[in-house]
């Protein structure tokens, strides 16, 4: 009976130690290195000129404070749980970095998953390792705009419709292909 209790025991260690720790937030400061050159296709100045990178300071406005009073909150815009959960989606995530930055709004991280397991450069230059090691994989079009349609919809008090194509134009950011 011991030999079994152990036996199971041993196979119930060895399971929970090799799951993979839960990844972190690290923010776009950790991103931003590699994602800022002509090569990965600029894409910290797309979203950087995006309104994504502004979704926080949106909140901090007067506007955004009235909306918040008119919907019914005590709380301000950016003191809102239900206003910070598509302005800032891991306002109230505990895997965070200290080099994440709430205040940078909708980050790459928001869309990617969390990076901490796939921020090496070694892990990043093979997509296959980079999700397996958790960054969100997007089958087609149609998983984008699911995505991006948990925020922009009509939970909003300012939505007035969403083209998906012509906001994706606005947002998407491809590495340009070797050549």
């Amino acid at each position: 009976m011991i030999k079994h209790t152990l036996g199971i025991l041993t196979l119930l260690l060895f399971a929970v130690s090799s799951l993979p720790a839960q990844n972190k937030f690290i923010g776009t400061k950790m991103c931003a290195p590699c994602h800022r050159t002509e090569k990965q296709g600029k894409q910290m100045e797309i979203w950087q000129k995006s309104a994504h990178a502004s979704a926080y300071k949106t909140l901090t406005t007067a506007k955004a404070n009235d909306l918040a009073k008119q919907k019914g909150f005590t709380t301000p815009a950016a003191e809102t749980a239900d206003c910070l959960s598509c302005h800032v989606p891991q306002h109230d995530a505990k895997n965070v970095e200290k080099s994440f930055n709430a205040q940078e709004g909708v980050q790459c991280e928001t869309c990617h998953g969390a990076g901490s397991a796939y921020k090496n450069m070694s892990i990043m230059k093979d997509r296959a390792k980079s999700i397996a090691a958790g960054m969100t994989e997007y089958k087609d079009a149609a998983a984008i705009e699911a995505k991006c349609r948990t925020c922009h919809n009509e939970k909003s008090p300012t939505f007035k419709g969403f083209n998906f194509e012509e906001y994706w134009n606005k947002i998407k950011h491809p590495v340009p292909k070797a050549g």
